[in-house]
């Protein structure tokens, strides 16, 4: 499998199955898009900001819960076999996206695996094992490695932008470089007493040679 990043900023997903997976999909999705979550009952979990439909749909109801939603993506996270196999046939025949959490290993086109998602801001990292032991210790390790990172995503999207018309590719390259290797200013970020933004501004201006 290859890593993609789908924007679904303002899309709709609907979700089949409202137990633990369901509400992690449903957590998972809900941070960027309208997710609706259909099932008899809920499990005690968060589901976000999703909105929670008590329905039992048959196999044979899923391709109208799907019309009506009119998602971009559908998941499959019922513990009926025949439902989730609707569901992936509904996905399938209108060319949506799916994923159906009682399968892994060999899937169709169409179907997508849901990682496990670490954010700090703008800066996103999926990961995927198989292991969901080995998933949960590398979640751990990467939150503390990007712990920052999205406030500095945005500092340095503005310093590219402010260079950008001032300085050659090169120069460029080496002040951004310079810039998020520097301990000093991973250290700042964050910590509530340096400027990260100041500290920046300075490890730019000394990988230009325009220190004072």
């Amino acid at each position: 499998m290859l890593p993609l990043l789908h924007d679904l900023a303002d899309e709709s997903v609907l979700v089949f199955g409202g137990g633990r997976v369901g509400a992690r999909r449903a957590r998972t999705f809900a941070v960027e898009s309208d997710v609706v979550v259909v099932s008899p009952a809920f499990a005690d979990r968060s589901f976000g900001d999703a909105r929670r439909v008590r329905a039992e749909p048959s196999p044979d109801d899923v391709a109208a819960w799907v019309e009506r939603v009119a998602p971009v993506l559908v998941v499959a996270a019922t513990d009926d076999t025949a439902v989730n196999a609707a569901v992936e046939r509904a996905a399938a025949e209108r060319g949506l996206l799916y994923n159906r959490a009682d399968r892994a290993g060999e899937r169709a086109p169409g179907h997508v695996a849901v990682p496990s998602i670490v954010r700090d801001g703008e800066v996103v990292v999926g990961l995927s094992t198989g292991v969901p032991a080995l998933t949960k210790v590398l979640r751990q390790r990467v939150e503390r490695e990007v712990q920052g990172a999205g406030e500095l995503a945005v500092l340095t999207a503005e310093l590219r932008r402010y260079l950008r018309d001032q300085y050659p590719p090169e120069q460029r390259r080496e002040a951004l470089r310079a810039v998020v290797r520097s301990e000093r200013v991973w250290k700042a970020l964050g910590d509530g007493v340096a400027n990260p933004r100041q500290i920046v501004d300075e490890i730019a201006s000394d990988a230009l040679g325009e220190s004072p």
